[in-house]
Formats: structure tokens, C-alpha cells, sequence
């Protein structure tokens, strides 16, 4: 892992810049700044910090995060340039009008909505990078591993190698139906079912591979429902796992960065949790997308606060809460959620090796220690 984070010219947002400010000649930023004040300086203030030096949990909580962060922008990246937003702020990319107008049949705002997730994505990168580098830390880097093809559709950038596939996707859809149940709960052991359950299965496209995937309007749409169910699923592992790295951690202000950075991811699920239920009924070969309406609460689209459900212990009363949350193994399990999700077919066994790594030191942190 480099010492530096990076992010290619060609996919780095605004506030990515500034990040980088040294390095592309930019002018003196707050986020410039703080990279080259000296450690005590920041320090001042922090809880338990020694010598401007974070905790060892606490920075491998943040480097598995910042790790997140960077697959999380490379994959909204892709999804940007194909039906979002390419500005100043979020560059790349020159939109596909076929598969746009698809995914805006969940909401006509899609394209906004869309651009704004993927320029928090290089935000959070850029931010805890940064706040681990004004620390004497390392950052992190995976760009040794940007090597997956791109879509060859048009409006995609088709030579950019990527770090994640969204070509050959498996979603876990359980997150509707265990927003929805007022009896069970993840972290007390239950198994919640499938909201699309096709879709959890076999291997899907979330974008267009290639022009030829345009041609057959409800093909088409298919793919861009798979996108819709797929940001939710995305961002609702984000909404678990700071709530669940957040037990581990010492320093107040680490917390506090957890807990901020959170808040976002939880607004973000809340989103593409209400846009997924406005994907079509249809079906496509294998892949079936049903009327979530027809088969009562556990799939009713407008449901979308969380119900309240057990939690801690079935003795206590229902409470409407963020599930899971439960601390032990959360790295570990978000690292094997995203890979079952089919994000890193194609990636070779030092990439996995890498995550594990990372993933096993956030969860071996203590508050403390």
C-alpha cells in the first residue's frame, strides 16, 4: 500500500484535487494545508493522541475505510458517465442517453442523484486520506489494481481500467425485506429473504457492456433496475458498517469522523432505497423482477423508514434502528459482501489478499489499543 493516495487524472472530482493540491500544483487549500502542517500542530486538541500519532485501531479502522471508499468511488464513477452528471466536480465520461433515460424510469432526477453520491464517494477518499497523512500515517492506494475493462458502450470512458466489475453483478436484495420485518434482525442470527431473488443469483449486468446491450428496450431496463437494487445494496453496507466500526475506535475525534461519514451513507441508502422500488416489473430471461406490491409489507415499496424490529435481545421491545450493526467480524464481513457481490471478478488473489489485510486489522481493533 503507497504512501500517497491517488486517484487517476481522468477520475478525480473536485475536492480529489484538492487533496492533491501539492502534487497538481494547486493553491493553498484547507485540505492543503492540513497535509503539510507538522503532526503536534494538528494534534493540539485530539483526545488521547500521543504525539500527534492516532491509536494502531484507530488508523487500521480508517485504512480499511478509506480502502471502501476508493472501491465505492470506482465503481459510482462508472455509473456517473453512463447516466449521471459530468461537470467540473465529477469529470469523465459523456453519458449514455438510452440507459439514462432507463434508470430515470425509477425518478427523473437519477442523473443528480447519481453525480452527488459519487462526488461524496472521492470526497470521503480524499478526507480520510488526508486526515491519516496529517497523522504520519500511511494512506492508502489501490491503484495497482486498476485493471478491469471498462463498458465499451458509448459514453463510457472505454480505456480507463477500473477497479470494480459492474458487469457481472449478484445482488443481495435481503435489505428490503429486513427494513421491512418487525421480527427479525441480522444480528441476532436471522436470515432475511430476497427481495429479487434472480437477481442474487447468476450474474448481471448493472451497465451497459457494450452498445448491443442498448438495442432491446427491456434488456435494457433490466439493467438499469439491476443499478437501482445495486446502489441501494451498495450504500446500505456503507450505513452498517461505520455504525459498526464506530464501537472500535479511541479517539473522540475518530468518532466523530465515523460517525459524520455515516450519517452521509445512511442518506444515501435512504435514497436509492425509495428510487429501487420504482423499477418495473419485467422479466428477462432468468431474470425476474416482481411486482414488490403484490406479496404485502415485507416488500411494499413505500415502506421505506425502517421498521421498528428486535434488537440486543428478543426480550426487549421492537425499535426502529440501522441493522446490522454488530461490531465483531463488520470489516471482514463487508470485505466478503462486496466480493460475493461479483465487484472483483477478474482481480487477481493479491487484490483479495490485500482487503483481507486490511479488513482483518479493523477488526482486531479495540478502544484503547
Amino acid at each position: 500500500m503507497d504512501e500517497t493516495a491517488h486517484l487517476p487524472q481522468e477520475l478525480i472530482s473536485r475536492r480529489s484535487a484538492m487533496f492533491k493540491g501539492a502534487a497538481l500544483g494547486v493553491g493553498a487549500t484547507a485540505v492543503g494545508r492540513l497535509l503539510v502542517d507538522p503532526p503536534e500542530a494538528l494534534a493540539k486538541g485530539h483526545t488521547k493522541l500521543k504525539g500527534g500519532r492516532l491509536h494502531k485501531g484507530d488508523v487500521a479502522i480508517l485504512r480499511f475505510l478509506a480502502a471502501a471508499e476508493i472501491i465505492e468511488s470506482d465503481l459510482w464513477q462508472q455509473y456517473n458517465e453512463l447516466a449521471g452528471i459530468q461537470d467540473g466536480e465529477v469529470p469523465g465520461g459523456s453519458g449514455n442517453d438510452a440507459y439514462t433515460e432507463a434508470v430515470e424510469v425509477l425518478d427523473e432526477d437519477m442523473n443528480q442523484y447519481i453525480h452527488d453520491n459519487t462526488d461524496d464517494e472521492f470526497s470521503h477518499v480524499a478526507f480520510i486520506n488526508a486526515y491519516l497523512k496529517a497523522h504520519g500515517e500511511r494512506t492508502v492506494n489501490l491503484d495497482r489494481f486498476r485493471t478491469l475493462p471498462s463498458s465499451q458502450a458509448d459514453g463510457a470512458q472505454k480505456n480507463v481500467k477500473r477497479l470494480t466489475n459492474l458487469m457481472q453483478l449478484s445482488v443481495d436484495t435481503s435489505f428490503w425485506t429486513r427494513y421491512r420485518t418487525d421480527t427479525l434482525n441480522p444480528d441476532l442470527g436471522d436470515t432475511l429473504p430476497q427481495a429479487v431473488p434472480t437477481l442474487a443469483v447468476g450474474q448481471h449486468p448493472a451497465i451497459p457492456r457494450d452498445n448491443n446491450d442498448l438495442n432491446d428496450a427491456n434488456h435494457l431496463q433490466a439493467i438499469a433496475n439491476t443499478a437501482g437494487f445495486h446502489f441501494a445494496f451498495i450504500e446500505q453496507g456503507g450505513t452498517s458498517l461505520y455504525a459498526s466500526l464506530a464501537q472500535r475506535v479511541t479517539s473522540k475525534e475518530v468518532l466523530r469522523i465515523l460517525l459524520s461519514i455515516g450519517g452521509s451513507e445512511i442518506m444515501h441508502f435512504q435514497t436509492w432505497h425509495d428510487k429501487a422500488g420504482n423499477a418495473p416489473p419485467l422479466t428477462d430471461g432468468g431474470l425476474v423482477f416482481p411486482d414488490l406490491n403484490a406479496d404485502g409489507e415485507l416488500t411494499q415499496t413505500n415502506l421505506i423508514l425502517p421498521e421498528p424490529t428486535k434488537f440486543l435481545h428478543r426480550k426487549f421491545p421492537a425499535v426502529s434502528i440501522i441493522r446490522p450493526t454488530e461490531t465483531k467480524g463488520a470489516a471482514m464481513g463487508a470485505a466478503r459482501s462486496l466480493t460475493k457481490d461479483g465487484l472483483f471478478i477478474g482481480q487477481p488473489s493479491e487484490f483479495f489478499a490485500v482487503i483481507r489485510r486490511l479488513a482483518h486489522a479493523a477488526d482486531a481493533a479495540r478502544p484503547g489499543r
